[in-house]
């Protein structure tokens, strides 16, 4: 039987919907545009302000020293970048990187506003392809963001790239509870930040996506695969908030010339 064009096009999730490939990064591009100014609420909202221990443990796993060069990927609002920039010190640098332009302009005029942060590039990347050289980083950090990506392992592959020898990359996401208690709590929880986004930004649906794509990314354990099967080496996670939240780690080796 011969292939319609239908069956030849290639699909991708966009929460629980299918979507044709193409189209997902518009979609994603569209969420973030709108959620973009009360982004920092709104997490504020939905972690009851949690969020802020964690990515403090982040930045603590990061082992980031001054005068390194880290990517601040998928780095929205700039809060991670601002920690990054006091470690790596005037000597230093630190990239703060997103696909989305609304997002980036937050954080730009975020840091800006602070007064901080002259060691802080910013850059508008697809982690897919990042455009820049081999070996670049000493660490590469992308919180709450891989699961928006269309193509996880490509990510992955590119920020592997990118990394120096010896240098670290760090995924915080949000994961699968290990207790079946607090997962079904934390289902009852979650689905109300639609509610929330539609109180406070004028806007359930796009809050109602980042609801599903927490659902639909991949659990602990694949996803530390993922990273090894991407190249990286002594890969593990960390769980936090009892596997609501994990960051996993990676490290090239420092014989790679990949």
């Amino acid at each position: 039987m011969s292939e319609t064009p239908e069956d030849s096009i290639k699909t991708t999730h966009f929460g629980y919907r299918t979507v044709p490939l193409e189209e997902k990064k518009g979609l994603v591009a569209a969420v973030f545009d709108s959620v973009a100014a009360k982004y920092d609420v709104m997490n504020d909202i939905m972690s009851l302000g949690s969020h802020r221990l964690i990515k403090r443990f982040t930045i603590e796993l990061s082992a980031v020293r001054p005068g390194q060069t880290v990517l601040d990927l998928a780095g929205g609002t700039g809060d991670l970048s601002l920690k990054f920039s006091r470690l790596v010190g005037d000597s230093g640098r630190v990239i703060l990187a997103d696909i989305n332009a609304s997002m980036l302009r937050v954080g730009r005029d975020r840091i800006i506003d602070s007064g901080a942060g002259s060691n802080i590039l910013f850059s508008q990347v697809n982690a897919e392809a990042l455009p820049f050289a081999d070996n670049s980083f000493d660490c590469i950090c992308i919180a709450y963001g891989l699961r928006n990506v269309t193509d996880k392992d490509a990510a992955l592959r590119s920020m592997f790239r990118t990394l120096k020898p010896g240098g670290r990359a760090l995924v915080l996401e949000f994961s699968r509870p290990t207790n079946p208690l607090v997962g079904k709590a934390y289902d009852v929880y979650s689905g109300l930040w639609p509610v929330a986004g539609r109180l406070v930004t004028g806007d359930s649906d796009s809050y109602r996506y980042l609801v599903e794509s927490i659902r639909m990314h991949p659990d602990q354990e694949t996803l530390r695969q993922m990273m090894a099967d991407a190249g990286f080496t002594d890969t593990r996670y960390h769980n936090v908030m009892g596997g609501v939240c994990a960051i996993h780690l990676g490290f090239k080796p420092v014989a790679s010339d990949r």
